[in-house]
């Protein structure tokens, strides 16, 4: 398993997908380790409460790109909160699960929203809110508008999924890793620029790359 601190950060060797670190935070039972298992393994089933943290590993194909998510499935319950603060640093990325039918998991997704603008500078990570449990629409006590505004009043992605039913698990993952490589690919063209400048000021130009392209 990767390190807890140190994680990984962009970067692969020659002809390999770059490496992105993604958590998932949220209350106990919004279904964040049902997600990573329906994303991951194609499979949902009941499962315990996560103890500290699970590990998932997936390769994400978008065609012209590809990249490798690290996925760490933090704990939900509160007496786990300060362990997890461990596990998202050096995230690149994290998804912010709440559950649909229940009011005060959307409101637990916004505490842990503060948490990260607490470890992070502003636009450092990408993040995404996630109304789950949407097959119980018939509980449902935040609604799609509610998450979407809320989503949009933080620059946040957002989509609501069902876990159960399969029902954009993939397009959540998707959209973070396309949103990741186009950031990859600006801060590549920028670094391309202050190569051509320093190659015109007549110092070698710097080696470092995040991945093959």
């Amino acid at each position: 398993m990767a390190q807890v601190d140190g994680a990984p950060r962009p970067g692969a060797a020659l002809g390999q997908p770059c490496i992105f670190k993604l958590v998932l935070l949220g209350s106990g039972s919004v279904g964040k380790s049902s997600l990573a298992l329906q994303y991951v393994k194609n499979d949902f089933k009941s499962i315990l409460p996560t103890v500290g943290c699970a590990f998932f590993t997936k390769v994400v194909d978008l065609g012209a790109a590809s990249l490798k998510f690290e996925i760490w499935d933090t704990a939900g319950q509160e007496k786990y909160h300060s362990v997890c603060h461990l596990y998202f640093r050096g995230a690149n990325a994290a998804l912010l699960v709440y559950d649909v039918t229940r009011k005060d998991s959307f409101c637990k997704a916004q505490q842990w929203l503060k948490d990260l603008e607490e470890e992070f500078h502003p636009g450092e990570v990408v993040v995404m809110l996630v109304g789950n449990k949407t097959d119980l629409s018939q509980e449902r006590e935040v609604t799609l508008e509610e998450g979407r505004e809320f989503a949009e009043s933080k620059g946040l992605l957002f989509m609501e999924t069902s876990a159960k039913l399969n029902h954009q698990v993939t397009e959540v993952f998707s959209a973070v890793a396309r949103e990741l490589l186009q950031r990859e690919e600006k801060k590549e063209g920028q670094r391309q620029q202050g190569d051509a400048r320093l190659a015109l000021n007549g110092t070698p130009p710097g080696r470092g790359r995040c991945c093959a392209r």
